[in-house]
């Protein structure tokens, strides 16, 4: 089973359990557009090596499509349509006028000089041209892309276009009209998620434990977070190892450690474990950043965290939620608990279209405020429906998609 496949699982369950209406879960199954592009480029020493990316839009019932663009050896048309169904319920479960969109590059950025990346984006850019738009598609950062590469974008589409869109693509640098607040945006969302989940199992925030895998934006930022909120950080990880300290990580002095070194391993006062140990820690929170499946079959027995609190997109696959399930685990699932960052996304793109912007601190309010609606909403639907919180964040979805299918005659 393909990453595609395995993604509509929990959505199949939805449908079966609200009896959507068959015609509206056809719809909602397939991808409304995918897009393969060649991107030739000169490279360094004179050759051109021709690079393949993708895009695709799964929805535009709610608005246009929104998602990120990665660049990454391991991109795949799967996995960029995977991204972008999971956006498109992530937008759903967020209450925002958006559908789901994503993009990629079959490539190693850190192979690549600077003049290479930037032909690389660049020419990416004038492939996909045609299907991209503030009232089309918005594109953002996504994995090893960031502001820079982002200003590329917004460049090379200005050109195309012979007009200043900003509002075509968010997580811009704050001088060319990025939102305050964005830089943290998924990994506030994440620690508000699990403070609403500790919230209905009656655990106090500052006797709670953490361990979070992966230390990149969203990992680093829910480390962080957590700290302020007074949750105990014990272990966090990095692609060369994690660490750990039963005392307390501090996140800020990890997250400088990182800068001056590259890694959290060899952190002061800290332990080396493995990625296998983190995830088995006996913490209150157990918040995979990381990449896609990393709790499986084969090692979900083994995780004692009361709580699950998703920061990657699909971490956690269909086989595992079962044994979390038996073993009383509250896994708060991707689509509502990294919404956080497609959320500000959605208010970098509204103060653009209105050149007028607010403050970090109305920012930081209006995503806290919207976060907590949307998990108010899913874990209603758990305790009406008697199922998980992963099911439970579909059926808000499905509902929040088929009603528009209705009124605009597509069903």
């Amino acid at each position: 089973m393909n990453i595609f496949e395995m993604a509509k699982i929990p959505m199949n369950k939805a449908i079966e359990v609200m009896h959507l209406d068959p015609n509206a879960a056809a719809i909602i199954a397939s991808p409304e557009r995918t897009l393969e592009v060649s991107v030739p480029v000169k490279m360094d020493d004179g050759t051109v090596k021709v690079f393949t990316g993708y895009r695709s839009q799964h929805s535009t019932v709610l608005g246009p499509a929104k998602g990120g663009i990665r660049y990454h050896q391991n991109v795949s048309m799967d996995e960029v349509k995977t991204l972008a169904f999971w956006m498109t319920c992530k937008c759903a479960v967020a209450g925002l006028p958006y559908g789901g969109g994503k993009g990629g590059i079959i490539v190693d950025p850190a192979k690549l000089s600077k003049r290479e990346l930037e032909a690389l984006t660049r020419g990416y850019t004038d492939k996909i041209a045609p299907i991209i738009g503030e009232k089309r598609d918005i594109p953002a950062p996504d994995m090893n892309t960031n502001a820079q590469i982002m200003g590329w974008i917004l460049d090379e589409y200005s050109k195309l276009t012979g007009q200043y869109e900003p509002g075509f693509i968010t997580g811009k640098a704050i001088c060319m009209g990025g939102s305050l607040g964005r830089t943290a945006a998924t990994g506030r969302g994440v620690v508000v998620a699990a403070l609403e989940a500790m919230k209905v199992k009656n655990i106090d925030p500052h006797t709670a434990t953490a361990a979070v895998q992966g230390f990149g934006n969203v990992g680093s930022w829910t480390g962080k977070l957590f700290c302020d909120e007074g949750v105990k950080v014990v272990a966090v990880s990095d692609v060369y190892g994690a660490i750990y300290n039963p005392e307390g990580l501090d996140c800020y002095a990890v997250g400088d450690f990182v800068a001056e070194t590259g890694s959290v391993v060899g952190f002061p006062g800290s332990q080396k474990i493995s990625n296998a140990e983190l995830l088995a820690l006996d913490v209150t929170v157990l918040a995979p950043c990381a990449m896609e499946l990393q709790l499986t079959k084969d090692n979900a027995d083994a995780v004692r965290a009361k709580i699950v609190c998703e920061g990657a997109n699909g971490p956690t696959t269909p086989d595992a939620d079962e044994v979390f399930d038996k073993k009383g685990i509250m896994v708060v699932p991707d689509i509502l608990a990294n919404g956080g960052g497609v959320t500000v996304s959605y208010f970098e793109w509204v103060q653009n279209l209105y050149r007028y912007f607010w403050s970090e601190e109305e920012v930081i309010e209006k995503q806290n405020a919207m976060m907590r609606k949307a998990f108010k909403n899913v874990y209603n639907k758990a305790e009406e429906f008697g199922v998980n919180m992963r099911v439970a964040a579909y059926i808000v979805a499905m509902n929040s998609l088929a009603e528009p299918m209705r009124i605009r005659g597509m069903i």
